[in-house]
């Protein structure tokens, strides 16, 4: 297994608590030795490497002695595992989305007979699995689907939502910053619907959720391909979404508009004498602007002005502290604010949410379910999002090691022989579903 990040951390208690039954032996390995050793915790059946994932003989040496490989990378080194997975004939598991990296390596897999599955996580994976699941049981009593939308959010647990964002960093903060830079495309009452980067986070709708009060929605990435993924190319709306409270939407629009999330280099982190300087510079190229106060007095809409003062400041934007020394763009140094502002504490609960809405006729009649899962974490170790993004790959291991799932090629969960016995595991770890 590669990485030993946040999302990593209930998958590596899965897998050493299943070695124990199967006599599996789990090697670790991450840049970081004492994270892989810390996540392990001394287990007998755990061992902790650490080297450069760019190490091609290390790699190679770690993944040819593997039965099976599991990247929990960033995306953009999936890559690396692949091409070893392949060149030795190992089956690959990743939560991550199907890239077209991944893609040009599908005629070889296929030829080797061997099993990559990919979008295994939650968002990408749980949602694919229980919509299929839902998708199958309206089609099989015949009824036909006339609008799909599913949303999901990692959020906090209302319990420890303290901040004027009502959110803390739960996964990889780098995808927080980048949240809808590639737009996003949809279906709505029959019409394809493209919004741009700059439109993603305005005017969001919102939804109810039972107990917990309104989330705003934000379509996500490119939802049309996987309308003909899940058979619904004749719905007339098809949309994936993520959720967030809608504070944070309002104060990410502004976060955008300002430049914070570029990617434009800075010239290095000494650039600038503190955040406030950077920001300050930042405005000044859009507005024109040269204080905190004038931006906020000027550019922030009136009934925006007194949350987006409490957002900034808690983001500390106008403080003197210094930029990190090694950021080269906006996008880094905003990441560093995020990790070190919204960072959980240890008591901290987060929150995962999701929801599949969908309308469908059967008999001349038109019909609307909902099905919603609620998972709350433990700990900010033990978060919701470790158990919902590591538990699906843990399970799906396990599965294909017992030859319980025996299919080959390059796959995400929307087959009923991968998703039914996810899902029945699932439920055991209490991860399921209601209809409302």
């Amino acid at each position: 297994m590669f990485g030993a990040g946040k999302s990593a951390t209930v998958l590596i208690r899965y897998l050493l608590d299943q070695s124990v039954y199967y006599r599996w032996k789990l090697t670790v390995v991450d840049a970081d030795l004492s994270l892989a050793q810390s996540k392990i915790n001394g287990h007998n059946n755990g061992t902790p490497l650490s080297f450069n994932i760019s190490d091609a003989r290390e790699r190679a040496k770690a993944i040819h002695d593997a039965d099976i490989v599991i990247s929990m990378l960033p995306p953009a080194l999936h890559y690396l595992v692949a091409q070893d997975c392949v060149a030795y004939g190992k089956n690959l598991l990743t939560a991550s989305y199907l890239d077209e990296q991944m893609r040009k390596l599908e005629s070889e897999i296929n030829r080797k007979g061997l099993l990559f599955l990919c979008e295994m996580g939650l968002d990408p994976g749980i949602d694919h699995m229980s919509a299929m699941q839902l998708v199958q049981e309206i089609k099989d009593r015949g009824g036909i689907i006339k609008s799909f939308i599913s949303h999901c959010g990692g959020l906090i647990a209302p319990e420890s939502d303290n901040n004027p964002w009502h959110y803390k960093i739960t996964w990889n903060p780098a995808n927080v910053v980048n949240a809808g830079k590639t737009g996003a495309v949809y279906k709505h009452r029959g019409a394809v619907t493209e919004k741009s980067y700059k439109d993603i986070f305005k005017n969001n709708q919102t939804v109810d959720i039972a107990g917990l009060g309104s989330y705003a929605y934000y379509p996500n990435r490119d939802s049309l391909g996987y309308a003909t993924l899940y058979g619904l190319e004749t719905a007339h709306t098809f949309m994936r979404t993520t959720l967030r409270h809608p504070d944070f939407c309002t104060g990410w629009q502004y976060i955008i508009e300002a430049g914070l999330t570029g990617h434009e280099p800075t010239m290095g982190g000494g650039k600038f004498s503190s955040v406030a300087d950077w920001f300050n510079h930042c405005i000044y190229q859009r507005y024109q602007l040269t204080s905190f106060t004038g931006y906020i007095n000027d550019i922030v809409a009136e009934k925006d002005r007194s949350l987006l003062k409490k957002q900034l400041e808690f983001l500390q934007l106008n403080g003197t502290q210094p930029v990190p020394a090694l950021a080269a763009s906006s996008a880094d140094i905003l990441q560093h604010q995020l990790e070190t502002t919204l960072k959980m504490q240890q008591d901290d609960r987060d929150m995962i949410i999701m929801l599949h809405e969908i309308d469908y006729e059967k008999n001349n009649r038109l019909y609307s379910t909902k099905s919603c899962m609620i998972v709350k974490g433990d700990d900010a170790l033990n978060t919701a999002m470790a158990k919902t993004v590591g538990l699906p790959v843990g399970i799906a291991t396990e599965l294909i090691l017992e030859k319980k799932i025996n299919l080959t090629g390059l796959k995400i969960p929307v087959t009923r022989d991968i998703y039914e016995p996810v899902l029945i595991k699932l439920k055991e770890k209490e991860i399921k579903f209601e209809e409302l």
